[in-house]
């Protein structure tokens, strides 16, 4: 079996143990701080090749009969219907999808926390439903001078005013549906509760990125930079870590920024601070993971581009600021990459140049790029689709796989009863197609059991995909990215 560059299973190993070693560190409690995605971390498993999306779901759950789990959400991120950008769901429902996940797996769920909670019909509702659904849900409040104002932060008319959340485990992982939830005031909310109530409680941060043990502009963590560019998070060497220990390691600014306030509010509560820097509150070891440095390097260059193409699409479609864009510019730079490096681009751009259509190129794990453009019958994606299962199977060019005379019947339904202006069919579309005839044509079956061979293809689109072709090439593992340009300067495209 090839090797990966990053050892998962090792990971695993050590990641569970320092969690496990950072509980005994505390006595009684650890409220461990989760950044990032605890699982669906498809950023990670694409700059760290061998890295599972769901890594850090399947380490918590092989300490599960210790761990239980608490989301946070901020109030205002309720009753602004705060959208993430890459699900395009709102965070309450996000909060929703993650307690059905996570009690899918078997663990224990026990409480959603209302951060910055004010009087609000729509957080009031939001409650409500978690409530019936059998959720208990605590209230947390905004305190004036947080977190500068540590003698009033640290009171019963701060901290002590937020409702007591009641766990159980010895290890609460405190997680939430997107950054600014308020998952650090929460525990330090926490924190002063359980001293008050003698309780030995500690405070651990889990952030996979940037990692700590890695150089400051590896890829890895310039592609962390990449990933949160509306965030403005900048990597900067913890200046508190190299007095203490004489040791370079990287951190962010929010977290060097605030340290100085929490080593403050730590003293306040326990007397004296556990940590001597930022730094030191991590229990982070994917670092000593990495097998293969080239590979993963290689790897994070790739995601800073797809990178900068997202960012590009966002702030067209109004999403992010302008200024992103100069930091965007920034990394590539400072990475030493330019666009050229990803080469379906120039393979989608050409081929929509020449036939005045919107385009999709993709180049598989050979080197082989192939593109498909719109046509009569077919959009760009369900083009592409066909041509690749064509050449990956081995199948004539020229051979039908959907013939015309069934795709008609389908645009007329499309036309006619479904009301849409574009009948071409999409990539999902001839996928559901192939696999009805795949029973009794073995071209159809042939086809279809090439797509496992998609996963982690780049591609690249002329134009701005609609909503469901680029759900479709996502789910096949297809790493798409996009020109920042919908066809014909039109602006609705969710259906084009």
């Amino acid at each position: 079996m090839k090797k990966s560059p990053f050892n998962n299973q090792k990971y695993l190993k050590i990641q569970r143990e320092a969690i496990l070693e950072r509980i005994g560190k505390f006595g009684d409690k650890l409220y461990l701080e989760f950044g990032g995605k605890l699982f669906d971390d498809y950023h990670a498993s694409r700059v760290l090749p061998g890295f599972e999306p769901d890594s850090k779901l399947q380490m918590l759950l092989g300490i599960k009969d210790k761990a239980e789990i608490v989301i946070v959400v901020s109030a205002s991120d309720i009753s602004s219907n705060k959208v993430r950008n890459d699900t395009l769901i709102t965070y309450q429902e996000e909060v929703e999808r993650l307690i059905d996940t996570y009690r899918e797996v078997g663990l224990l769920v026990s409480s959603v926390v209302v951060s910055f909670y004010e009087n609000n019909i729509v957080v009031d509702k939001f409650i409500t439903k978690l409530q019936n659904n059998g959720i208990n849900v605590y209230k947390h409040y905004k305190i004036n001078g947080y977190p500068h104002n540590i003698p009033l932060i640290v009171s019963e008319d701060g901290l002590g005013k937020n409702e007591y959340i009641i766990t159980t485990k010895p290890l609460v992982v405190v997680t939430a549906p997107g950054p600014g939830s308020g998952k650090m005031a929460t525990c330090l909310s926490q924190l002063y509760h359980e001293n008050k109530n003698g309780v030995r409680a500690g405070y651990a941060k889990y952030e996979t990125f940037p990692v700590w043990n890695l150089p400051l502009n590896h890829p890895v963590n310039l592609a962390y930079e990449a990933a949160t560019v509306d965030l403005a998070d900048v990597n900067m060497i913890d200046p508190y870590h190299l007095e203490k220990y004489g040791l370079t390691v990287v951190n962010y600014n929010r977290d060097i920024e605030v340290f100085p306030l929490l080593k403050n509010i730590f003293e306040h509560i326990y007397g004296e601070s556990p940590y001597f820097s930022p730094t030191d509150m991590g229990v982070n070891k994917v670092g000593f993971a990495i097998d293969d440095d080239a590979k993963v390097r290689e790897a994070s260059n790739q995601e800073i581009v797809r990178r900068y193409y997202q960012t590009k699409k966002n702030v067209y479609l109004g999403r992010f600021s302008e200024s992103t864009l100069e930091k965007i510019d920034m990394l590539l730079n400072k990475a030493g990459l330019t666009v050229d490096s990803r080469k379906c681009v120039a393979a989608a751009i050409k081929k929509a140049e020449k036939t005045q259509e919107p385009t999709v190129a993709i180049e598989l794990a050979n080197g082989k790029l192939i593109t498909g453009h719109r046509g009569e019958l077919l959009g760009a994606c369900a083009a592409l689709l066909i041509k690749t299962m064509k050449y990956l199977a081995k199948i004539d060019e020229d051979m039908y796989l959907l013939m015309p005379v069934m795709i008609e019947p389908m645009k007329e339904l499309k036309m006619k009863y479904l009301h849409r202006s574009n009948t071409r069919l999409r990539a999902e579309e001839v996928l559901l197609a192939l696999s009805i005839q795949s029973k009794t044509n073995p071209l159809a079956e042939l086809a279809l059991n090439q797509l496992p061979k998609l996963k982690n293809c780049e591609a690249h689109s002329s134009t701005i995909l609609s909503e469901v072709d680029l759900g479709t090439l996502n789910r096949l593992g297809i790493r798409v990215t996009e020109e920042p340009t919908s066809y014909k300067k039109k602006l609705y495209t969710k259906n084009q």
